[in-house]
């Protein structure tokens, strides 16, 4: 089905006339970097925080034009982590990686349903094909992380820093302001770059949840 909020093209675009992409990856991560238990996030009840994934993630900035709208990049197992009547995600292109996607993505791709590809490579190419000019997230899980990162469009990482620790069995690629260091060619950008790449309101700092400490942060590759 199409959907007025996401370009009409060609089935294949030619790589000639595709725009280079930005990717931002999403993360909440503790501090030693852990993201996952079990296939879950071992945290609970971060209500402000999941409203912030979803504010950043679908609010198109100033200078996209009409139809754009944004992608979110995930692997089969995060996508079968989101309950079900959250998915696919509201007003947002969801873009599945699993290796048992073997029929070709539609053309025009609608936002009622998720887009399944076999490769991080599909899912890039498709969201520069239809995104209409939209940012690009990539949302997990730990095997998209590491993929992505190893591409030169991996340009910007926003790092939910979550003040407590975990047993874990799924850690972020990068260590982002650890105990242990930075990953070298990372900076992190301060509260007013920020604020004006994610288009929030309120002033950034430390914040506190259901019992946790946790802050927004964003790091950018140099």
């Amino acid at each position: 089905m199409w959907h007025p909020g996401i370009r009409n093209e060609a089935k294949h675009p030619s790589r000639k006339n595709m725009q280079p992409l930005e990717l931002t990856l999403v993360v909440a991560a503790t501090r030693s970097m852990c993201i996952g238990a079990g296939g879950t996030m071992p945290w609970k009840g971060l209500r402000n925080e999941m409203k912030y994934f979803a504010r950043v993630t679908t609010q198109l900035p100033s200078h996209c034009p009409p139809g754009a709208v944004n992608a979110v990049v995930m692997g089969r197992k995060t996508w079968d982590s989101i309950p079900p009547k959250f998915r696919p995600l509201k007003d947002r292109l969801n873009i599945v990686i699993s290796r048992s996607a073997d029929a070709p993505p539609p053309s025009p791709p609608s936002l009622q349903e998720p887009v399944r590809v076999s490769s991080v490579e599909g899912a890039l190419e498709y969201a520069r094909a239809h995104g209409g000019g939209g940012r690009v997230f990539v949302i997990g899980g730990g095997q998209i992380y590491a993929a992505v990162l190893r591409r030169p469009e991996a340009r910007r990482v926003l790092l939910t820093s979550i003040d407590a620790e975990y047993d874990c069995d799924t850690f972020f690629p990068i260590k982002l302001g650890t105990d242990e260091g930075t990953e070298p060619g990372w900076t992190r950008k301060s509260d007013e770059e920020w604020k004006a790449w994610t288009g929030e309101e309120t002033e950034n700092g430390r914040r506190e949840e259901a019992g946790i400490k946790y802050e927004f942060q964003m790091w950018e590759r140099e």
